[in-house]
């Protein structure tokens, strides 16, 4: 489990890749094509939003902030997933692998959101729990905040550089934005 840990968030070929090791890269597109199979089946059994996510986009909505999902996680899926989750409404784009011909951290595929969302560098900020985030962040110019709900530890995300890390949303909400979050179970 730990082994899959660490590969998680640069995209299912890269953890795929991580995961059979150099000695059996050539079986990634076979081990990719099972996985989509059964991602496809599965990829919303279980799913439910972190506590006090919901909760963040409504505050920060309700001040007019613009939220997008960015993700490495294959876009179709993703927003399939968000749809599944009821938040679409609070969202102004989700932007996920193969919208594009790059994957986080890659600077091309930041540039691509912000345009997308008529934003800027200067008035944005990225929210994730992994290296990539962080990294796609600082790529683009903006700071990477992470909670450790994901596959990382605190000292993982501090050492890859995040300018916050967070026990979780609520934590992060009331550090970031100054807001205190009434988070419904």
């Amino acid at each position: 489990m730990e082994q899959v840990h660490r590969a998680i968030g640069g995209g299912v070929e890269v953890a795929i890749s991580r995961v059979l090791g150099e000695k059996n890269i050539g079986q990634l597109e076979k081990a990719a094509a099972i996985y989509r199979a059964y991602w496809n089946e599965n990829m919303l059994h279980g799913v439910a939003l972190l506590p006090g996510s919901r909760e963040l986009l409504e505050a920060l909505n309700s001040r007019g902030v613009r939220c997008a999902v960015f993700t490495n996680k294959h876009g179709p899926s993703a927003r399939t997933l968000m749809e599944h989750l009821d938040v679409n409404a609070l969202l102004d784009g989700v932007f996920g692998a193969m919208d594009t011909p790059w994957f986080k951290p890659d600077r091309e595929f930041t540039a691509h959101a912000l345009e997308t969302l008529g934003a800027d560098a200067a008035s944005t900020c990225m929210i994730g729990d992994s290296p990539y985030d962080i990294q796609a962040a600082h790529n683009a110019g903006f700071p990477g905040y992470c909670v450790t709900t994901g596959t990382h530890t605190a000292a993982e995300l501090s050492a890859a550089g995040a300018d916050g890390v967070y026990a979780d949303m609520s934590e992060l909400a009331r550090a970031v934005f100054g807001l205190e979050l009434t988070v419904r179970m």
